[in-house]
């Protein structure tokens, strides 16, 4: 029997969050204290499909509740055993702030409008915190390469965006607000439960402009948990 209802969101958070932060390959970077991220204004291309290694499943044992064992997938990369200990270490270091630190303080942000709110300074001291903040700050380098309007695929966004204004307004000389925030939310997790073993069956990322997600919490609507039992 299948049912719907609001797991814990910051477990999923851990796990989905897991996913997210591995799934940009490496651009050219320079390093900044052994961390290493692009340089301010260089040009960032996509990286090809790629599967991370990915943290899927916990098992809990009932005569030790603090003990956990955790299923592990490797994706396509070709670690050695050490490298993959490695790698699983860290998901499961992501995993465990997500239990610890409060789930309304398990956020990022890089608005520029917003300088003072960078991450919550719990957050912030956990290798989850400083992870995402990259991911944020590849995030932001990835889309204004993808938008430079003197590359190919710029030229064709740009000339797309001017043709809407020219047909909705009959101008092109309107003010366009390049600074729009945006959002990115887990919105769907199906977990298979059956003991005390439980595995992500599946997991979606939402992505939307902060007035959705401002219209989202006004109203109240959480988003999807779906777990089944077995």
């Amino acid at each position: 029997m299948q049912k719907y209802l609001n797991l814990r969101a910051n477990i999923a958070l851990g796990l989905i969050f897991a996913f997210l932060l591995n799934t940009f390959g490496p651009p050219p970077v320079h390093a900044q204290e052994g961390f290493f991220l692009p340089v301010p204004g260089q040009m960032v291309a996509l990286s090809p499909s790629f599967s991370p290694v990915v943290l899927k499943g916990i098992k809990l044992d009932p005569k030790k509740p603090f003990r956990f064992h955790f299923f592990v997938d490797r994706g396509d990369t070709s670690l050695s055993q050490e490298e993959l200990k490695q790698e699983s270490s860290k998901l499961i270091k992501y995993f465990l702030a997500s239990l610890t630190i409060p789930e309304k303080d398990l956020w990022v942000n890089l608005s520029p409008y917003e300088k003072d709110r960078i991450a919550p300074q719990e957050f912030g001291q956990t290798e989850m915190g400083r992870d995402l903040l990259a991911q944020d700050y590849l995030l932001k380098q990835i889309t204004a390469s993808l938008i430079y309007p003197e590359s190919q695929l710029g030229k064709e966004f740009w000339s797309k965006v001017y043709a809407q204004a020219q047909s909705k307004y009959g101008t092109t000389n309107i003010p366009i607000n390049t600074f729009n925030k945006v959002w990115i939310v887990p919105e769907k997790a199906v977990v298979y439960e059956n003991g005390g073993v439980a595995f992500v069956l599946e997991n979606h990322l939402k992505v939307m402009l902060e007035q959705d997600y401002l219209s989202i919490q006004k109203h109240n609507l959480p988003p999807l948990f779906h777990k089944e039992g077995g």
